[in-house]
């Protein structure tokens, strides 16, 4: 993947760029929030739209010139609307954190109550973490998974809810390995005359494919990010019933952002249709049964996974038991030696910090858009295993390494 007019103006980024190709191409992208988007949709994000401003909506822009942004936007909705079967869709949030501010702006005022799941727990900073606008505008309270099983504690959730009185509850999650019953968390709202976020970030694409139950028509709002799982432009969505839908809009803008990146919404539009075509669905259940193998593997090898398992594409690995000297940090370190791109990640009942975590998460999505299968995850398990085994053995490295770069061959990207 040549870069050739940047380099005539810039050959110092154009470097960069076509480093950066060969870093995804010759190592195992495993963070479960990232992906690799088709070549289309790489070519959509890269488009003349980069030079449009359209503030607004399709049909009531304000800036003239907006016909084909208002065509591509409006290709977008459709195609979401498709996907997840929503009243109202709106794909201008920049980002999966900008759709969740869409949400709270447009039915919360400052120090309104919020619930959501614990950072550590497998929350997302959105949610109410302190150091975010969230937890800096509203009186949030955050629950918990059980420590000993590593699932929602839809119980003590109910129980929390019922003392704290929340405006809003927030369920969806960025290091959750099982699948979130929507209409149990539903029910906590209903109980407590909550409204009900469920922000699928992650399982866009999962959700989109029928492999994970919708929260589409049970909570109040959804919101994700559309560059996961679900592989198309980077950014944002929002999705609700249209009695929220004015409310939601002017919250998007002008309430939070300016001009639409036209550009995204192109790749947006682009990859909305590449998940309706019927290889989307296969290619979803595969990250599943992926996810699964890598999780079973590990399991095998001694390493302790939190709720035993997965339901979707990742997998949350506890250190402690098994490798108590070793933290999440470390095993990124060593692991990113190797050729394989994971994160550090806390995990319930953490004992050591979010910068130095006592976990690793990882995930399959990009793996499964290159064409790995059960035996390649079971494969990248082990490889995994000898690198955590072995953090500081550059000889186990080097082979490990050598190991990632056949895989990487027999799976090549971007061609």
């Amino acid at each position: 993947m040549e870069h050739d007019q940047v380099r005539e103006v810039d050959p110092d980024v154009a470097d960069a760029l076509e480093n950066e190709v060969d870093r995804q191409r010759s190592s195992l992208q495993m963070i479960a929030s990232e992906n690799h988007v088709s070549e289309a949709v790489l070519d959509a994000q890269g488009s003349a739209l980069t030079n449009k401003y359209a503030e607004g909506y399709p049909g009531e822009r304000y800036y003239g010139g907006c016909e084909f942004a208002d065509e591509i936007e409006q290709l977008a909705i459709d195609r979401a609307t498709e996907l997840f079967g929503p009243e109202h869709v709106n794909v201008q949030p920049h980002s999966g954190t900008q759709a969740n501010q869409a949400v709270y702006f447009s039915i919360l005022e400052p120090g309104d109550k919020i619930l959501s799941l614990d950072l550590t727990h497998g929350g997302h900073l959105s949610h109410g973490h302190p150091a975010n606008f969230v937890g800096q505008l509203y009186d949030v309270e955050q629950y918990e998974v059980d420590a000993e099983t590593g699932y929602v504690d839809y119980d003590g959730l109910a129980e929390q809810a019922a003392e704290f009185e929340p405006d809003i509850i927030v369920s969806g999650y960025s290091a959750y390995p099982r699948e979130i019953e929507w209409e149990r968390i539903q029910d906590v709202a209903d109980d407590v005359d909550a409204y009900h976020l469920a922000d699928i970030a992650h399982i866009t694409g999962l959700v989109a494919a029928g492999v994970h139950d919708s929260p589409v028509g049970i909570a109040d709002f959804v919101t994700g990010s559309t560059h996961k799982t679900i592989r198309a432009g980077r950014g944002g969505i929002v999705m609700c019933d249209e009695e929220y839908a004015d409310g939601i809009d002017s919250a998007v803008f002008p309430g939070g952002q300016g001009g639409p990146l036209m550009h995204n919404i192109a790749g947006k539009a682009v990859g909305f249709k590449e998940a309706l075509e019927p290889e989307f669905e296969d290619y979803a259940e595969q990250t599943v049964a992926n996810a699964k193998a890598l999780g079973e593997q590990l399991a095998e090898n001694g390493f302790s996974l939190v709720s035993e398992g997965t339901d979707n594409h990742l997998v949350l690995v506890d250190l402690r038991e098994s490798h108590p000297d070793t933290s999440g940090g470390d095993a990124e370190d060593a692991l990113e030696a190797a050729g394989i791109v994971l994160n550090g990640n806390t995990v319930p009942g953490e004992t050591r910090s979010a910068f130095n975590p006592s976990g690793i998460r990882a995930g399959t999505p990009g793996l499964t858009t290159r064409g790995f299968d059960e035996d390649d995850c079971r494969t990248v398990a082990d490889l995994i295993t000898r690198v955590i085994d072995n953090p500081t053995d550059e000889d186990v490295r080097e082979e490990v390494r050598e190991e990632v770069d056949r895989l990487c061959d027999e799976n090549p990207l971007y061609e």
